[in-house]
C-alpha cells in the first residue's frame, strides 16, 4: 500500500487534477491520496480574512473569483453528469458557509486565529470533493475525525496517542482509493477545526503512512525532486537521485521547499521511504529517500541550502563565561514566545552565543531577551543585544561529509577566494552538515562559487569580463567560442562571457553574451564603455569566479586591477602597462592577489604566447636564481632588420611592419625600444630584482630628432635613415653578421640596445618576428635555457592569455 500526496500547483488546474488522475488510476492495490487546496487558494484565504476584517467591502470581488475558479475547474474535471451534479451542490454550500464566515468578519471587523482556522480549512475541504469525485473508485474521508491536535506554545501539534488508533479505525478496510485532505485536523479537546501549519499536506500523507506501514510516500509537487542548490539561483543545478533521511531533513530545514520538513519524521521512524515525483513530469525518476543511501557519485556533499531571510541574534558578555545555565535561558525565552531558531554557534570561551531567526522575530527576540537578562545587562554582564538584519544562512549538507578531513576548509577556502566573509558558522557532530551565515548580498555568489568548487555543478564555470575586441580580444573571443565544447568534454570547464567591452560600448549578461552577436550587440548597446562604468558595473555584479580580462594598452583600465583584485577578482592582462608601471605598484598587485587568494597573470606581456614567465616562475620557485637574461623581445624589430634588403630600405620596412600589424598604429613605440624597456623590467621584476623602467640604459638606433613633432612628420623624414641602413647593412653582410636589438639584465642591470651577432649568436637565425630569450642560472649556468618562437601576432598572443584563463580554472 501506498500514499501519495498531490499539493499546490500539482492541483492547481483542469490539466493537473487530470494528471493526478492518471498517476492515481495507475497505481495497483489500494492507496490513499493526500490533497492541499488548489494552488494558492490558501494564501488567497488569508488574504480576503484581512480585507473583510478592516471592513473593506472588496472582499466580495476576490471571494466571487474564488467560487469562479473553483467552478471553472469543476466542469472541467469532473465529466459525470451525476458526479458533477454532486459536487456542484456539496461546493455552493461550502462557499454559503464560508460567504456567512466573511459576512461576520465584515461587520464585527474582528478576526481571531479560531476563526482564521476555520477559513483556510475550506481550501483542502473544496479540492478533496473535487478531487474525491474525478479518481475512479475514490472514497472521501474527512481528516478533522482522525487528525486530532493540542496546542503547544501557540501552535497545533499532533497528538499522536490520540490520532494513531483513529487512522488504523479508520482505515481498518482500505477501498482502492482512499482520497483525504491535508493540513486540516481537529482539537483534542473540543473537537474545533485546526490545522498542522504551512507544508501541513505533506506531513498529514506522512502520518497516515506511517501508522498505515505503507510501502512507500510519495510526494508529488511541481519540480523533479530535491536540486543540488536552488535553481533560480545557479543554472546548472540537477536533481538528486538519492538522499538519506538525515540529509533530506537538514535540505528541508535549511530553504529547500521540496517537502515540509517534519514530513520526514513519521517515516523515518518507519523506515518507509519517500519519493518526491513531479506530476507534469511523471516519467522523471524523482528523488528517493531512504535511510541508508551511500552516494555512489563519491562526491562528499549531496546538495546546498539556504534561507535568504534571516537575522542573527547575538548575546554576548564575559560575564556569561563559565555561568551555567545561560543558554537555557536564551532558548527557553525564544520558545516560550513561538519563536523558532534555525542555527545556533557559540563561541567556546562561552563569552558569546549567536543564533538565527527570521526577521519578522528579530524585533521580539531583542525585546525578550533583554527582558530576560535585564539584571545582567545592568550589571555589565551581558552586553546590549542586538539583532543583525539583510544576512543569509546556507547550509551544505551531504552524509560523505563524515570523518572526510578537509571539507570545512575547501568550503571556507573557497568563500574565502570569492570575498565573502562568514559571519557564524556552525557544524554539528554528525559532520552531515555545515551552516554559516552571510551577507544576504553575497548569496548568489556564495552558492554559485560553493556549487562550483565541489563538483556539483557539471562544468567547473569561469565568468569573463572581457575589455579590448581588437585583433587579441577579437581573435581570443574567437578561440573561446571555438574551443568551449572541447572545454567541456575533455577539462569539464566551461568559460562564460559575462562582459564585452570595446572603445565605445559594453555588453553584459550573467548568463553569458552571445559570442556570435557580440560585434551587433556592443553597436546597439546603450551602456558608454568608460573605466568607472565598467568598474561600477563588474563589481556590482558580485558574480563568482571572476576573471577580468584587459586586451588593451589602456593606462586607465589597467588602473582598475587594484580594485578588482581586492574584490577577489582574478586578472589576465595581456596589456604591459600596470606589470611595467612603478616596482611599488607591481609589488602591490602581486600582493594583493596573493592575499586575496587570486590571481593575477600576464605571460603574454612578454613573448606573446611563449611561456617564458611561467618557466622563469618555475625555476625561482624550485629554488634555482636566474643570474642573466639575454633577449630579442620586439617581434616588430626583429621583423624590420630580417626585412631589411637591397630592395628594401629601413623606412619601407618599418611601413611593412605596420602594415603586417607587427608595429603599433605609430611604430615610435617600437623603434624607441619603450617597449622592449617595458618587457626587460617585467622579466627582471619576476627573475627576482627591484628595476624601474629609468634604471634602463637605452643604446638607441633612430636619433631623438625623429620621435619629435607630428606621426606625419616621421614618415616624412625616416627616410633619411635609409641610406645609413644600407652601408651598415652591407657591411655586416661582408662579415655574415646580423642587426639584432637586444635586451639584457645581468644581476638586476638591464640595457637595450642595437648589436652585431654572428653565425654562431642563437640570435642569428631568429626569423621574422620572432622572440628568444636565453636564460642563465644557477643551474643553467654553462648551457643556458632558451626559449624560443612566435613573439608577436593576435593568434598567438590571444592563445597566450587563454591558456592563462585556463590556469586560473585548473587551480581551482
Amino acid at each position: 500500500m501506498k500514499v501519495l500526496k498531490f499539493g499546490g500547483t500539482s492541483v492547481g488546474s483542469v490539466e493537473s487534477i487530470l494528471s493526478v488522475k492518471n498517476i492515481v488510476e495507475a497505481v495497483k492495490g489500494p492507496v490513499v491520496v493526500v490533497v492541499s487546496a488548489l494552488g494558492g487558494i490558501t494564501d488567497k484565504l488569508i488574504e480576503i480574512s484581512n480585507v473583510a476584517a478592516k471592513g473593506d467591502v472588496t472582499y466580495e470581488v476576490a471571494f466571487e473569483s474564488i467560487k469562479e475558479r473553483h467552478f471553472s475547474v469543476i466542469n472541467g474535471v469532473v465529466t459525470d453528469p451525476e458526479k458533477k451534479k454532486i459536487v456542484i451542490e456539496g461546493a455552493s454550500m461550502l462557499f454559503d458557509e464560508l460567504s456567512n464566515i466573511y459576512k461576520g468578519l465584515y461587520l464585527i471587523n474582528d478576526l481571531s486565529s479560531k476563526t482564521l482556522d476555520t477559513i483556510v480549512s475550506y481550501g483542502e475541504r473544496l479540492s478533496s470533493l473535487i478531487i474525491a469525485n474525478v479518481i475512479e473508485g475514490a472514497q472521501l474521508y474527512d481528516s478533522r475525525k482522525f487528525i486530532k491536535t493540542e496546542k503547544q506554545f501557540g501552535k497545533h501539534v499532533v497528538d499522536f496517542e490520540l490520532t494513531t488508533p483513529l487512522i488504523k479505525e479508520t482505515f481498518a478496510t482500505l477501498p482502492k482509493v482512499a482520497l483525504v485532505p491535508g493540513f486540516i485536523s481537529s482539537s483534542k479537546e473540543n473537537g474545533e477545526v485546526t490545522n498542522l501549519g504551512r507544508g501541513g499536506s505533506d506531513y498529514t500523507a506522512s502520518i497516515i503512512a506511517s501508522v498505515l506501514g505503507a510501502s512507500e510516500l510519495e510526494i508529488w509537487t511541481d519540480v523533479d525532486g530535491f536540486m543540488t542548490a536552488d535553481p533560480r539561483i545557479i543554472a546548472n543545478t540537477y536533481v538528486i537521485d538519492k538522499l538519506g533521511f538525515i540529509e533530506a531533513m537538514e535540505l528541508c530545514n535549511f530553504g529547500a521547499k521540496v517537502i515540509y520538513p517534519p514530513t520526514i519524521y513519521p517515516v523515518y521512524h518507519k523506515n518507509i521511504p519517500i519519493r518526491v515525483k513531479n506530476t507534469f513530469n511523471p516519467s522523471a525518476a524523482g528523488t528517493y529517500i531512504s535511510k541508508d543511501i551511500k552516494s555512489e557519485n563519491g562526491k562528499s556533499i549531496k546538495g546546498i541550502s539556504s534561507i535568504d531571510d534571516t537575522c542573527l541574534i547575538t548575546v554576548q558578555g564575559l560575564g556569561m563565561v563559565g555561568v551555567i545555565g545561560v543558554n537555557y535561558r536564551i532558548f527557553k525565552t525564544m520558545a516560550k514566545n513561538g519563536i523558532s531558531v534555525f542555527m545556533v554557534s557559540q563561541a567556546s570561551s562561552e563569552n558569546t552565543t549567536s543564533f538565527a531567526v527570521k526577521n519578522a522575530d528579530a524585533d521580539v527576540s531583542v525585546q525578550v531577551l533583554r527582558e530576560e537578562f535585564a539584571y545582567e545587562i545592568a550589571q555589565g554582564e551581558i552586553n546590549d543585544i542586538k539583532a543583525e538584519r539583510e544576512l543569509a544562512t546556507v547550509a551544505i549538507v551531504g552524509e560523505n561529509m563524515k570523518r572526510t578531513p578537509g571539507i570545512a576548509g575547501k568550503l571556507f577556502g573557497t568563500l574565502g577566494r570569492s570575498g565573502i566573509s562568514v559571519i557564524a558558522c556552525a557544524q554539528g557532530a554528525s559532520e552531515t552538515n555545515i551552516s554559516f551565515v552571510i551577507a544576504r548580498n553575497n548569496l548568489r555568489k556564495a552558492l554559485n562559487s560553493i556549487h562550483d568548487s565541489f563538483f556539483l555543478s557539471e562544468y567547473q564555470m569561469l565568468n569573463i569580463f572581457l575589455v579590448g575586441t581588437g585583433t587579441v580580444g577579437g581573435s581570443l573571443l574567437d578561440q573561446i567560442k571555438m574551443q568551449q565544447p572541447k572545454l567541456m568534454k575533455q577539462n569539464g570547464v566551461k568559460l562564460n562571457v559575462v562582459g564585452i567591452a570595446d572603445v565605445d560600448h559594453v555588453i553584459f549578461n550573467r548568463e553569458g553574451v552571445n559570442l556570435d552577436t557580440y560585434q551587433e550587440d556592443l553597436k546597439h548597446s546603450e551602456i558608454k564603455s568608460t573605466p568607472e562604468v565598467l568598474q561600477e558595473e563588474i563589481l556590482k555584479m558580485n558574480i563568482f569566479n571572476a576573471v577580468f580580462v584587459d586586451c588593451t594598452a589602456s593606462p586607465k583600465i589597467a588602473a582598475l586591477y587594484e580594485t578588482f583584485l581586492s574584490n577577489n577578482i582574478s586578472v589576465v592582462a595581456a596589456n604591459k602597462i600596470a606589470a611595467s608601471s612603478s616596482y611599488e605598484n607591481y609589488i602591490k598587485l602581486k600582493e594583493t592577489a596573493r592575499k586575496r587568494d587570486v590571481k593575477y597573470l600576464f605571460e603574454t606581456n612578454v613573448g606573446a604566447g611563449l611561456p617564458i614567465i611561467n618557466t622563469m616562475n618555475n625555476l625561482i620557485n624550485s629554488g634555482d636564481v636566474i643570474l642573466k637574461l639575454e633577449a630579442v623581445l620586439s617581434g616588430t624589430l626583429n621583423y624590420i632588420f630580417n626585412t631589411i634588403s637591397a630592395d628594401i630600405p629601413l623606412s619601407k620596412a618599418i611601413k611593412m611592419a605596420q602594415e603586417a600589424r607587427y608595429a603599433e598604429p605609430d611604430p615610435r613605440i617600437d623603434l624607441s625600444g619603450t617597449d622592449v624597456i617595458r618587457k626587460l623590467v617585467i622579466l627582471s621584476r619576476e627573475a627576482g630584482y627591484k628595476v624601474e623602467q629609468a634604471d634602463v640604459v637605452k643604446n638607441l638606433f633612430i636619433p631623438d630628432k625623429y620621435f619629435e613633432g607630428s606621426l606625419d612628420d616621421f614618415w616624412i623624414s625616416i627616410s633619411e635613415m635609409d641610406a645609413y641602413f644600407e652601408e651598415k647593412r652591407k657591411e655586416l653582410e661582408a662579415e655574415n653578421k646580423r642587426y639584432r636589438f637586444v635586451a639584457t639584465m645581468e644581476k638586476g642591470k638591464c640595457e637595450v640596445g642595437l648589436r652585431e651577432v654572428d653565425s654562431r649568436h642563437p640570435f642569428y637565425d631568429l626569423e621574422g618576428s620572432n622572440n628568444i630569450i636565453t636564460i642563465q642560472t644557477e643551474r643553467y649556468y654553462d648551457y643556458p635555457m632558451i626559449i624560443k618562437g612566435y613573439g608577436a601576432g593576435a593568434g598567438v598572443t590571444a592563445a597566450g592569455v587563454f591558456a592563462d584563463i585556463i590556469s586560473i580554472a585548473n587551480i581551482r
